[in-house]
């Protein structure tokens, strides 16, 4: 049986809605001229305010004209929809008064507040529409839906099948061609969905001092995207502003003692490709995130490096790391599971007491949205020695062969193994650098 979890009496604190948020919270509601609507769709910047405002408007609809129904809540992955909606929306029913018991550790993650069953579910891949057939449900709440598969959206529709049922949909946007704006805003009218659009001003909890703050956090296609909340293509340079500007963030050196730590990158090349070693510092308090010194070998232009050639390489790049900077790990490429056991053991013939670990590779539009942000705000520092390095960040630009998606162009002319490199060392801190 599934642990039951209470209220643990937290409640959310309620500032004013604007007036887009009371348009989001009452769509649905007789007298609306959106109230004939299946679906609204809530699009737009960061930090506009669509998700607290969905969360009440679709628990609002959901206990006002149902009772013992089954609710879709579904987000890209278990972790994100706890921190994005699951919390906000158990101190949302504490602050109402609304009882409820959360189900959790079984099979079937779900919140049950009064007859009602609201089940829980990621949807990071295209398997995971299995998980909802053989569902009926009133109603669907799906979280940053532009990240989640074509599939799992149809699915979540189909199984939308009780009398007047509705859906919200949460999302910021991506690139023009995406299912979402092509098949459902594009189509908005013949599909009877609601659209509702959000912009930071629509968030009045934030003060201009912390809407400012957004808008230098992004430039290029993010800012477009994250701040003006638009569905544009991403082409072109992807750092533009490292290529017109270097001058802001190369540097030619940086005093050892303003590093707090430092960590190194590595991506293994194959015969085509290059061995690339990334070393990052970071300053106190992660004011600035600073690449310190690099290795590249070229294995098409160069004589092609032997397992044991690619160890010696790395202890001698660790010891001359270690000399001026307090490095504590090593993030591997997790494809080359030999090569990383070979690292792994000559560190510890050289006990160079680094942690050789595997690099979370997560998406790589990721990685790309966390170093842009970074250049936005003046926070990436990159000293002159590292010249493949600044060729790479110089050079990288969008595949303009796939416009429908955000793709790196790697035609085996672009240097892609210094941008891995560089971006391993610093992706399992990535998050909480970005936004201290």
């Amino acid at each position: 049986m599934p642990k039951k979890h209470k209220s643990s009496g937290q409640e959310f604190a309620f500032l004013p809605f604007s007036p887009q948020q009371q348009r989001l919270l009452h769509w649905w509601r007789p007298g609306s001229p959106y109230a004939g609507c299946d679906m609204m769709i809530a699009d737009g910047s960061i930090r506009s305010g669509k998700t607290i405002a969905c969360i009440c408007s679709f628990l609002q609809f959901a206990q006002s004209n149902y009772s013992g129904q089954n609710f879709i809540v579904a987000g890209k992955t278990i972790g994100a929809l706890k921190k994005n909606v699951i919390n906000p929306m158990l101190q949302i029913l504490c602050a109402w008064h609304w009882p409820y018991v959360y189900h959790r550790g079984g099979q079937d993650n779900s919140i049950e507040i009064g007859d009602n069953m609201y089940y829980l579910y990621e949807a990071n891949n295209e398997t995971s529409q299995n998980k909802l057939q053989g569902l009926t449900a009133a109603g669907a709440y799906l979280d940053e839906a532009a990240l989640m598969p074509e599939n799992f959206l149809s699915q979540a529709i189909g199984r939308c099948s009780v009398a007047g049922a509705k859906m919200w949909l949460n999302c910021n946007p991506a690139g023009p061609h995406h299912y979402l704006n092509e098949e459902y805003i594009k189509k908005a009218d013949s599909k009877n969905i609601c659209l509702l659009h959000f912009g930071l001003d629509d968030n009045l909890t934030l003060s201009q001092q912390t809407k400012d703050k957004y808008r230098r956090m992004y430039n290029g296609v993010y800012y477009k995207r994250n701040i003006l909340g638009l569905w544009v293509a991403a082409d072109g340079l992807i750092y533009p502003d490292f290529a017109d500007h270097p001058e802001e963030y190369i540097l030619d050196d940086y005093a050892p003692g303003n590093i707090m730590y430092a960590t190194i990158g590595v991506d293994f090349g194959g015969t085509t490709s290059a061995h690339s070693f990334t070393l990052t510092g970071y300053s106190r308090g992660y004011k600035d995130v600073v690449v310190l010194d690099e290795y590249y070998h070229n294995n098409r232009k160069n004589e092609r490096l032997s397992p044991s050639d690619v160890d010696k390489a790395f202890v001698d790049f660790v010891r001359r790391a270690k000399s001026r900077y307090r490095v504590t790990e090593a993030y591997c490429d997790s494809a080359e599971q030999t090569l990383i056991q070979g690292l792994t053991a000559a560190a510890m013939r050289a006990h160079l007491g680094v942690g050789i670990l595997n690099a979370k590779k997560g998406p790589i539009n990721d990685r790309i949205a966390f170093y842009t942000s970074l250049m936005a705000q003046r926070r990436f520092k990159i000293l002159s020695r590292c010249k493949h390095t600044i060729s790479a960040l110089e050079e990288a630009v969008y595949d303009d062969k796939q416009q429908t998606k955000d793709i790196r162009l790697d035609d085996g002319r672009m240097n892609i193994d210094s941008l891995d490199s560089m971006e391993y060392s610093t992706e399992a801190m990535q998050d909480q650098i970005l936004y201290l």
